[in-house]
């Protein structure tokens, strides 16, 4: 089979470009993906989320280990990704953030030009129809739909009022540039009458549909397994299916969207990284490329949960049972409901030191108890907020485990190698505990899971070290600049190869000041221009 563009990996970047790509009748487009179509009951009902976070069994998510991680006791983290049309936005909490806006500034300061915030904000909003419409800062017509939420808890507003009490501002948008306050997430859910309340993920709002494009290929439950090269061009993806090897050419170019594990797996798998990596597996070298794999990046995270006798919530007990039987008849009906929710339905980006130009910890208030990515469940009801370190220092790397395709990545985060991530983190948290136990919100605590009374650094460096791990935002092992670990340049070409370009999240120079997945679309957006070799868009 030949195409003009052979995509490899259907998430959020890929969803995205093959359904633009594909626009323009003339061209072909042939999507990869190792996953199924990414439509089932549990990727459209938010709640069901916690069938698929847990990865036990697999539904729709890898699963994958890091390496034992010093930081944090030489415990393995685990990583879910999605895996499915929709990648992992087909399994994540639906959160739409953006990050701050210097964030985009620094990546243009660090070579990235084009990259600034004004320049990437016409992607934002051309990706995104919102709820509220559009105005400067959004979009009101764009594929993706976002939300405000459905039927929020009364516990996330006696967070956000425990905030205020503590003289934090209440935000109604996180997205306009700068983020810091307390409010509510918007979310990728969508707000048309005939999918109400159901999930928004990228395959959902660009590429399902758009399927019966007579110029699309979608190849499912196929796994690619190396890029072809001719030299130093990329011709085309060797992939298995159904047992079977098969090859697809691509006339034009290869486009890798296999996020921040996948995309470097599979150029060392291709030959394409440092020599070290690659050729102890005995695959041949075909390019030097030091930066592949190098400058991983992601948002360690530190989980408070506490018991409650509000039994609005998610919670396991009889009558949590039976209240959840009569929100799914109502999600059914109207899309509204705890079906509808996305867990993390509280948001707060703050500072640990008043002197700092923008927040640097993130709060994730969730309505039920959370330990271990929701694979350790406790009887009864309660709340869980997250904390986690939005601009760490620590940096990581993504190497092969074996030549075999079809094994796990070896993935190491180096999680707290950076000592001022654990101060920020100790921080953090201390500020986590003092919001949760303000009024209102400290009225619904009838006891504190994990910590006892108020501990000192010690102890809390402990507690964290014991039990924090990853909010799923792994960035930058393929990064986008002009230095020598750079791995793409501003367009995102593979740099010294021909025909070859990542558009991922793994071409983050630096991590954002917030999640992932509305960054990763915006990136697949003005990807989607700079290989048809449209004008870049402008800011209105």
């Amino acid at each position: 089979m030949q195409f003009d563009y052979v995509i490899v990996g259907g998430g959020s970047a890929g969803s995205t470009l093959a359904a633009r790509l594909s626009e323009e009748s003339s061209v072909s487009v042939c999507l990869i993906e190792a996953g199924g179509k990414g439509d089932s009951i549990l990727v459209r009902a938010p709640a069901a989320v916690v069938a698929m976070l847990p990865g036990r069994p697999k539904i729709n998510n890898w699963a994958f280990e890091t390496v034992p991680q010093p930081g944090l006791n030489g415990r393995k983290g685990y990583q879910p990704r999605g895996k499915g049309l929709g990648g992992s936005s087909a399994i994540n909490a639906m959160l739409y953030v953006r990050g701050h806006a210097k964030d985009y500034d620094e990546w243009a300061d660090l070579g990235c030009d084009g990259w600034n915030w004004e320049a990437v904000l016409p992607y934002f909003k051309r990706a995104e129809n919102n709820e509220r419409g559009g105005d400067n800062a959004h979009g009101g017509s764009g594929p993706l739909q976002v939300s405000n939420q459905k039927s929020p808890r009364p516990i996330t507003r006696a967070f956000i009022e425990a905030g205020q009490a503590l003289q934090i501002r209440e935000v109604a948008d996180f997205n306009a540039g700068d983020n810091e306050g307390i409010g509510e997430y918007q979310v990728t859910q969508f707000h048309a009458k005939d999918k109400n309340g159901e999930r928004c993920s990228a395959a959902a709002a660009y590429l399902h549909p758009v399927m019966d494009r007579p110029n699309l290929t979608v190849l499912t439950k196929a796994q690619a397994s190396r890029v072809l090269f001719e030299g130093k061009r990329a011709t085309g993806v060797a992939y298995r299916q159904g047992g079977q090897d098969k090859q697809v050419t691509a006339r034009r170019e290869v486009l890798l969207c296999g996020g921040a594990f996948n995309s470097p797996q599979l150029l060392q798998l291709s030959g394409v990284g440092r020599a070290e990596d690659i050729e102890p597996h005995g695959i041949k070298l075909v390019h030097e490329l030091p930066g592949v794999g190098q400058n991983l990046q992601d948002h360690l995270d530190f989980t408070l949960a506490y018991k409650s006798r509000d039994r609005d919530n998610f919670g396991i007990s009889l009558p949590g049972s039976m209240s959840l039987l009569k929100h799914i008849n109502t999600w059914r009906k109207s899309g509204q409901g705890m079906i509808a929710t996305p867990f993390a339905e509280g948001a707060a980006f703050l500072k640990t030191d008043s002197q700092l130009e923008r927040a640097d910890i993130q709060l994730h208030f969730v309505i039920s108890i959370v330990d271990d990515h929701a694979r350790k469940l406790h009887m009864g009801h309660g709340f869980s907020c997250h904390v986690c370190v939005l601009r760490p220092k620590s940096r990581g790397s993504v190497g092969l485990s074996s030549a075999d395709p079809m094994a796990p990545p070896r993935i190491d985060p180096q999680f707290l190698s950076d000592p001022s991530d654990l101060e920020v983190l100790i921080k953090g948290a201390r500020k986590t505990r003092q919001l949760m136990q303000t009024a209102p919100l400290a009225g619904y605590i009838d006891k504190e899971l994990f910590i006892k009374d108020e501990p000192d650094d010690a102890a809390l460096e402990q507690h964290i070290r014991a039990r924090a791990d990853t909010i799923y935002h792994p960035v930058g092992t393929c990064k986008m600049g002009q230095d020598d670990m750079a791995v793409v340049d501003p367009e995102l070409k593979v740099r010294g190869l021909a025909g070859l370009r990542v558009v991922d999240a793994s071409v983050m120079p630096r991590l954002v000041g917030g999640n992932t997945n509305a960054p990763t679309i915006m990136i697949a957006e003005k990807a989607a221009d700079m290989i048809r070799g449209h004008a870049a868009l402008a800011a209105e």
